[in-house]
């Protein structure tokens, strides 16, 4: 029978989703058949899986901690945030349609079905399952019809681990508090709690430590050191972006849109000693240093648009191009950079047709149907091959696309201005590839390190679990997990 365990956190970015990929990796180093598994997530930050839906990036990286192929059913429920208010569902891979924040309350009694269909498919030959929570069960006003936390472990009865942040402070609160709130049926799915983040000497919290024990008279798993390479692996939240990171010759400045999606995208250019990039949050110019601006994907493309003129970054845009700059859109930042974006059936909002940035001469028609594929495709300018993935919704069309950016078996992608120095592209995680990477930053003048992304990501995984066996009882831990 499999066995499984779920890691809920007293709030939100308390370290879940980087625990349970390092004890996916315990697990699977271990021997064991092992999967992730999330409910319900919410995220902009979204990976294609091979069986042809979309799941959170946390998750792709669990199932990578995990060597096992990416699956819909480890993340039935993707909520994705269009606005202040709304929502895009997404149920086992596919788009089910947009929610207010007010509805969906009502609506998650009629996702745990789904919910419990794919934890069962996830199950299915799996020695653990490793299950990561949202936010924290604390939050009582959720309660109800809940299928993120208590709700989707009492229904499916997975034993919990309540995981705490030391970092932020107050953790001792954190954990006495959850269960000073929690109703006596969802207390009885807690096994025992670990403390995260923790910096200096573990010894000095000892006496905290044996505190929550004998409070709450739930065992501890132990104390977790900050680890410190924490940031070489994929983050799934923006706030967990960096403002500036590296110091290379090579500048790029990426703007931080309100909507900002699949922004790991960025992630292997730095581990290239050779960049600098800044991360532009709102209210700050672009720098006028920069050698390279690139414009990410969004979840809201006429929103970001809106937001980005808000900022004053299009003035900074074309002043950026007029010094001789260049710029790359990818995805969403792409349809951006066109002449004029039309949106007939609003779908990123309300019905509209709208002027885009004018950097490149196209046009996009936002379409009901959501493109998802993983793909294969060739750098036109390189002729260098690598492996991306598309997420989107929009066609787009128009003179410049006559310059592509890069071909998928023969079909072209993306387009490139006549004098070469602003591009768009549909393709994510391009410079994953170890090969376009360095041809890319070599076409800049750049010299590319050499480094193999995925392989220090792996490697990176394989220092976390390490960390994990030296701080934390993994066999009392993994002992906690119970049959399903």
């Amino acid at each position: 029978m499999p066995r499984a365990l779920m890691v809920q956190g007293t709030g939100s970015n308390v370290g879940k989703s980087v625990i349970v990929a390092g004890l996916c990796r315990v697990a699977a180093n271990r021997g064991l058949t092992v999967r992730p598994f999330k409910p319900q997530n919410m995220s902009n930050n979204a990976a294609v899986t091979d069986d042809g839906g979309e799941i959170g990036r946390a998750q792709a990286l669990q199932a990578l901690a995990c060597r096992v192929p990416m699956s819909v059913h480890m993340n039935p429920v993707l909520l994705k945030p269009e606005s202040d208010t709304g929502c895009q569902v997404v149920v086992q891979g596919q788009v089910r349609g947009p929610l207010q924040a007010r509805d969906f309350g009502g609506a998650k009694a009629d996702l745990m079905p789904a919910v419990l269909e794919s934890f069962a498919h996830v199950c299915d030959g799996a020695d653990l399952v490793l299950v990561e929570g949202a936010g924290s069960p604390a939050e009582i006003n959720l309660r109800e019809g809940d299928i993120a936390n208590m709700g989707f472990a009492v229904a499916a009865n997975v034993p919990v681990l309540l995981l705490g942040d030391i970092d932020r402070g107050g953790v001792i609160a954190q954990i006495v508090g959850t269960q000073a709130v929690l109703e006596a049926e969802d207390l009885e799915m807690i096994r025992g709690f670990l403390i995260n983040k923790f910096r200096g000497d573990p010894r000095l919290f000892d006496e905290g430590y044996d505190g929550i024990e004998n409070r709450t008279g739930w065992p501890g798993f132990g104390v977790i050191p900050w680890f410190n390479d924490i940031g070489m692996l994929p983050a799934e939240d923006a706030v967990d972006l960096e403002q500036n990171a590296g110091d290379g010759a090579f500048h790029i400045a990426c703007p931080m849109l309100s909507r900002i999606a699949n922004f790991d995208d960025l992630d292997p250019l730095l581990a290239e000693p050779s960049v600098r990039l800044t991360m532009v949050p709102p209210g700050r110019a672009l720098p006028g240093d920069a050698d390279l601006v690139i414009l990410p994907g969004t979840k809201s493309t006429l929103g970001d648009l809106a937001f980005f003129r808000a900022q004053g970054w299009d003035v900074d845009l074309k002043a950026h191009v007029r010094r001789g700059g260049h710029v790359l859109g990818i995805c969403g930042g792409y349809q951006m950079l066109g002449v004029r974006l039309h949106d007939p059936d609003g779908l990123d909002g309300q019905a509209a047709s709208v002027d885009g940035l004018g950097l490149l001469d196209v046009e996009t028609v936002m379409s009901p149907s959501k493109f998802l594929t993983r793909a294969r495709a060739t750098h036109a300018a390189s002729g260098v091959a690598f492996d991306g993935y598309e997420i989107h919704i929009g066609v787009t069309q128009g003179a410049d696309t006559e310059r592509p950016f890069a071909k998928i078996g023969g079909v072209p992608d993306g387009a490139v201005s006549a004098d070469g120095r602003v591009s768009g592209t549909y393709l994510h995680g391009l410079f994953s590839d170890d090969a376009f990477r360095a041809a890319w930053l070599n076409a800049r003048g750049i010299a590319a390190s050499g480094t193999q992304y995925g392989a220090d990501v792996d490697r990176v995984l394989d220092d976390l679990a390490a960390h994990l066996e030296a701080h934390v009882k993994i066999d009392e831990l993994f002992a906690a997990a119970g049959e399903v």
